[in-house]
């Protein structure tokens, strides 16, 4: 974001014109009034003519029936036939244009200046005018579907809007016809966007309408209340349903106002919001993580609930409520999963988009193994026993205050407000308000916290002891004593013994309070029957008390978020707009209607909707709770994603443990929370709840932080500091919680498994001429112990058996042929840039392109490039390496517009045919000083010791072309003392005597193969001397080695290669080390280190694929060395694996449900995308940025998105 504050466009100057074309073809249900440009009249006539078609086939109906000429149905079946026939002309006549539009094309000069909407009339039916009005359908089901349904339409709608039928209904000819005509108006937008053109709906669920359903849309509504009207004629008199078809005959004509409110959802989401409705308030059950979950719920909670009205008995009855109401609430697919042998882990796209349901610890009641399931088998029996016995023995009592039932009813009392206290007391705050003294402040050191939070664990233990085991067969007691069992074979009573058998299992919390203030209720009344309440019976009073609760808690819940809204346009400066003052007016003077609109939407169950997230309220359509029509874990994966992959799994460890305890508060489904921990933004929504487990969602956000997301970044950081940071002993002032108006709300701190993220400059470290020097030192020491390691490990992978005869060494030929080996474990694959001598001769001088790069890269080149180990691997299988993958020495490779192509790949730069930078070569003859040794030519080393065989080196690594006497002038460098130390301490780990290991390290042959190599690969590096400055560094550890005279032989051996770039890297790393914490003391401290290094530590670049296969396996620690281009400095970058605290709070879930109605509502119908639009402005109390950004894609776009995960939290 570069532009921020009150100042930016809620939409800009062409959204602006398009919104005003779309909007009133949302009106009108589909004509296009309003083009843009000029057209001629007749596109608009032939419009009006098919939009008052119905309306004209209609009052000839009407006319007819008001002369007395045709009976009412006549009349209504003249007008339906009439419109059919229309309805298969314009069809027709669409399906006529859409063939010769399709097959004829006209020629002409086209105009670059024309809107690109723009059509050129010819004729008042040309194929491009029919086109135009009539686009026609996709598919032939819909052409006679809709067809027919057009027909059917105008029809039942003459009948429905007869005047004859509204005079009786109001008594009044005037307001009759007042109703007559906008009832039309009604029927006509209804008509024409099922068979003409379809408008596009301001309440749009899905991002494209593939099976053509927005058209059904607006018949179906009308359809609805149609049926309601053929309900009052058919059934008689009843004043219910006279009342009701009276004002729904008045909302019928407000129906295209609100469609064009958005107020109405579309079918899909009606159909998904009205299965979960149910569900959850008449069945009992919870919202789920998939459609397809809820459509298999939905249905078998309908079978149990029809199965319970045909039983006979009123003990069976209860029995089989009891029992299907425990066998609903768990997650039986994850006894399927048993089944089949182990916990699912589910794969995703690269291992970002979907990530893996964590494994759940080993402790009894985390997860589902034979001991859980004996539990739940044992729980099953014993509520199944414990019902039948109750109706069996104990009969329910007349008298509401004492009796067995009044006695459960105290138990279920204390057993709440325990409950209660016992959550309370986990979180940082009571009541959201109160700052908890008893919660743990200042702990920085994860073991203290744990050691701290010791009583708090305890408690937690006790409330799920309370919560799961004994509330529930309370609960089931207290039903089985109720007097409304033996009344049982009512459809009411049944619907709400069978909701209220499964709720105590499905929400335990939930339904322990529904049932207590049931209990208040019968206990305050006594002996006094309450009339029309006592009739309903105990499960249907906690089914209307359920629905009540949830109806006021999300009252409660978007006036705090309107109220935020409101307060914060006028006291937060950047959000004050020239308009604030008249809005606050507005909505101060309207009050009741602003109560209206709040009372309305949560009524509904639908979000509170703030226009462009202004204090300009809507009712948004509802919807079902997760909010969004997709798959649950789509995410727009990059680089960084890997660091939530790797955090999610601890996370929901961590998770489910404060789930369990309470400390994250009362669960709900479609709760959000939001933690935090350095960089790291997790948003966590819960999808699912049931007994002993609770589904949920992992997303992470961006960690490159724009202007917007660093302010609100900022501002989540000290509510967090507030709550959790602050000293313990607090003074009365200093104990609330001032950020109480923020949608976040801080619950607790878990410690988690994650990556710490220090980055440090490498100013005096990586540019001291004595550090430089001693990188030498240092990487000849690394390469020696990297080659005999590699020795001694390919021993290992090819035992001694197979790769020699009968006690005799293997031949040359042998030795040449193994000289690529398989590469061992722990070999850490690196990338370069190296390339043949060839490449170089045909290719002009290129100088480095690093410092014209425009992207800000501190931790290494970004772009993909070929591995040595895919080189590898492809010259194994014999397919020749390309060339135009090799990059000129001396360069860098940037991104550029080729995509993941190295500018290197493009074809060489020949300016003015001269051949720039380079030494004139005379092709004809060959340059090499000195021909490339072959197995035959290569002299063999003869070893003194027999088991000096175990540490030799592949035959090609001493055929550098290199001349002898330079080698032996380097000879001073060789580590002679360290070569040897080495040899006696592998030597132990290949289980040698030391006799065998003292002619080891005297064997000069073993020594000059190391020294012939070690000294090779130094030089090949241009490191004869030293390394010469920080960029060479830089350069080499990103594998980008300058051209040297053996650099063509290194890189066709590419295990040496990768050993020798793997040795600097190990190198570097040592002098960073000693820089921070002082030299190496002994060569074992050397040994050490570098065993660390090699077991414990990832050393490249945050590029590589390795670095992110190192994190997502857990390597404990991480190192990389980048480049700041814009400061000119080079930084170190160091990840470390340890349990640190991440701070998890709640955020008001009505806020987040109306941010992103309206972020649905913006970009599907206003299609405003604007980067830098106000809606996703910074606003550190609404947190409306990471809103956004937490959005399901297309919409939002969180870079790291999960599965359902299950964790099991009994």
């Amino acid at each position: 974001m570069v532009r921020m504050g009150p100042d930016v466009p809620l939409l800009n100057e062409y959204k602006q014109e398009f919104f005003w074309k779309r909007f009133p073809q949302t009106v009108l249900g589909g004509p296009r009034f309003k083009l843009g440009y000029c057209a001629p009249p007749y596109v608009y006539v032939n419009q009006a003519l098919l939009f008052l078609t119905p309306w004209l086939f209609g009052g000839i109906g009407t006319l007819l029936c008001q002369l007395k000429l045709l009976e009412d149905l006549h009349a209504a079946l003249l007008s339906g036939l009439l419109m059919l026939g229309t309805a298969v002309g314009v069809q027709g006549l669409a399906l006529y244009a859409a063939r010769r539009t399709g097959t004829v094309e006209r020629l002409g000069v086209p105009n670059i200046l024309a809107d690109e909407e723009e059509v050129e009339f010819t004729h008042c039916v040309g194929p491009e005018t029919l086109r135009f009005i009539a686009p026609g359908k996709r598919f032939v089901l819909n052409v006679v579907l809709h067809t027919l349904l057009a027909g059917a339409l105008c029809g039942l709608g003459t009948w429905y809007v007869l005047l004859g039928r509204l005079t009786a209904l109001y008594g009044s000819v005037g307001v009759s016809l007042v109703v007559f005509i906008l009832s039309w108006l009604t029927l006509c937008t209804a008509e024409y966007s099922l068979i003409v053109n379809t408008a596009t709906e301001t309440a749009t669920f899905q991002a494209q309408d593939t099976y053509e359903i927005t058209p059904l849309t607006r018949p179906l509504y009308i359809l609805t209340f149609i049926a309601v009207d053929l309900a009052d004629r058919c059934v008689g008199p009843v004043a219910e349903l006279q009342l009701t078809s009276q004002v729904l005959h008045v909302v019928f004509l407000f129906l295209p106002l609100l469609w064009a409110l958005g107020m109405l959802s579309p079918l899909d989401a009606l159909f998904l919001w009205g299965m979960e409705q149910a569900l959850v308030f008449g069945l009992g059950g919870s919202p789920m993580s998939s459609n397809l979950r809820l459509v298999g719920m939905f249905s078998m909670s309908v079978c149990v609930t029809v199965c319970t009205f045909f039983i006979p008995s009123t003990l069976g009855v209860t029995l089989f409520s009891v029992a299907m109401g425990f066998l609903l609430s768990i997650d039986l697919s994850q006894f399927g999963t048993h089944c089949r042998g182990g916990s699912r882990a589910t794969r995703g796209d690269s291992g970002w988009r979907r990530g893996a349901t964590p494994t759940p610890p080993k402790r009894f009641g985390w997860r589902l193994g034979c001991s859980e399931l004996l539990l739940y088998l044992g729980l099953l029996l014993g509520a199944v026993a414990e019902a039948g016995l109750i109706h069996h023995f104990l009969w329910p009592s007349q008298n509401q205050a004492s009796g067995p039932q009044a006695a459960v009813g105290y138990l279920l009392i204390i057993l709440f407000v325990a409950c209660w206290a016992l959550r309370e007391i986990q979180g940082a705050y009571v009541f959201g308000v109160f700052l908890n003294p008893l919660y743990p402040r200042g702990m920085a050191n994860v073991r203290v916290f744990k050691q701290r939070s010791a009583g708090l664990h305890v408690a937690g233990a006790v409330r799920r002891v309370l919560l799961n085991l004994i509330s529930p067969f309370a609960m089931i007691a207290f039903l089985a004593l109720d007097g409304s069992v033996e009344q049982l074979h009512t459809a009411s009573l049944s619907v709400g013994f069978t909701r209220a058998s499964r709720v105590v299992w499905q929400s335990s919390e939930d339904a322990l309070l529904h049932m207590v203030l049931v209990v208040i209720v019968k206990l305050a009344a006594g002996d006094t029957q309450l009339p029309g309440w006592e009739g309903l019976g105990t499960g249907v009073q906690l089914l209307l008390v359920g629905l009540l609760i949830d109806r006021l808690l999300q009252f409660l819940s978007k006036l705090k978020f309107a109220l935020a809204v409101l307060v914060t346009s006028w006291t937060e400066k950047k959000q004050r707009r020239q308009s604030a003052g008249t809005l606050l007016a507005l909505n101060a003077s309207l009050c009741p209607v602003l109560l209206s609109v709040l009372l309305l939407s949560a009524l509904m169950s639908a979000p509170l909707l703030p226009l462009f997230t202004l204090p300009i309220f809507l009712v948004g359509f509802p919807r079902p709770q997760r909010s969004w029509p997709g798959p649950v874990g789509t995410a727009c994966p990059c680089p960084d994603s890997i660091y939530y992959q790797q955090m999610s799994s601890s996370l929901a460890g961590a998770l489910r443990s404060a789930f369990a305890s309470g400390s994250l508060g009362a669960l709900a489904p479609g709760s959000h929370f939001l933690g935090r921990f350095q960089d790291r933004m997790v948003w966590v929504m819960i999808l699912e709840r049931g007994y002993g487990y609770c589904t949920i969602n992992i997303k992470g956000l961006e960690l490159q932080e724009t202007s917007c997301h660093t302010v609100e970044a900022r501002r989540v950081d000290e509510v967090f500091e507030w709550a959790f940071e602050r000293p313990e002993r607090l003074g009365l002032n200093q104990g609330l919680n001032l950020h109480w108006g923020n949608v976040l709300t801080p619950c607790a701190a878990l410690p988690v498994r994650v990556y710490s993220d220090a980055r440090n400059v490498l100013s005096g470290i990586i540019d001291s001429h004595d550090n430089l020097r001693k990188l030498q030192d240092d990487f000849l020491k690394a390469l020696v112990w990297l080659l005999l390691r590699n020795c001694v490990q390919r021993r290992k992978m090819f035992p001694r058996g197979t790769e020699e005869g009968a006690g005799g060494r293997k031949s040359q030929s042998s030795q040449l042929g193994h000289s690529t080996v398989t590469q061992p474990a722990e070999t850490v694959v690196v990338e370069s840039n190296v390339s043949s001598l060839k490449c170089r001769r045909d290719s002009s001088s290129l100088t480095s392109f690093g410092d014209w790069s425009d992207e800000d890269d501190l931790f290494g080149p970004q772009t993909a490039r070929r591995t040595v180990a895919l080189v590898s691997t492809e010259a194994q299988v014999g397919r020749p390496e390309p060339q135009m993958g090799l990059s000129l020495p001396g360069s860098v490779e940037m991104d550029s517009l080729f995509e993941n192509m190295a500018l290197s790949a493009l074809q060489p730069l020949q300016p003015l045919g001269l051949g720039l930078g380079l030494p004139a070569v005379d092709k004809g003859r060959n340059l090499e000083v000195l021909p490339r040794e072959t197995s035959r030519t290569l002299d063999p080393i003869s070893f003194s010791c027999p088991q000096s065989e175990l540490f030799s080196l592949p035959p090609g690594w001493r055929t550098a072309p290199l001349l002898p006497s330079r080698l032996h002038q380097l000879g001073h460098l060789f580590p002679e003392d360290w070569f040897g130390f080495l040899l006696g301490r592998l030597a132990v780990h290949s289980e040698v005597s030391d006799e065998v290991s003292k002619a080891l390290r005297e064997d000069e042959g073993l020594r000059e193969l190391y020294f012939q190599v070690a000294l090779s690969c130094l030089v090949s590096l241009g490191a004869e001397s030293a390394f010469t400055s920080p960029s060479y560094v830089y350069r080499v550890y990103c594998g980008d080695v300058p051209w040297t005279e053996g650099l063509d032989w290194l890189s066709e051996h590419k295990e040496l290669y990768q050993l020798v770039l793997k040795a600097f890297r190990y190198s570097f790393k040592l002098l960073f080390d000693q820089a921070s914490l002082g030299p190496m003391e002994s060569p074992e401290e050397l040994f050490t280190t570098l065993e660390d290094y090699e077991k414990d530590w990832y050393i490249g670049l945050v590029a590589e694929r390795g670095w992110q296969d190192s994190v997502l396996q857990e390597k404990p620690f991480l190192f990389s060395l980048g480049h700041d281009l814009t400061m000119g400095t080079y930084t170190g970058r160091v990840l470390s694996l340890q349990e640190q605290l991440v701070q998890v709070g709640r955020l008001n879930g009505e806020g987040v449900r109306g941010q992103w109605a309206n972020l649905s509502w913006e970009l599907l119908y206003a299609t405003n995308d604007d980067e830098e639009r106000y809606s996703i402005q910074a606003h550190p109390i609404m947190l409306r940025n990471l809103t956004v950004q937490a959005a399901d894609p297309p919409l939002g776009y969180p870079i790291y998105s999960s599965v359902p995960v299950h964790l099991p939290c009994f």
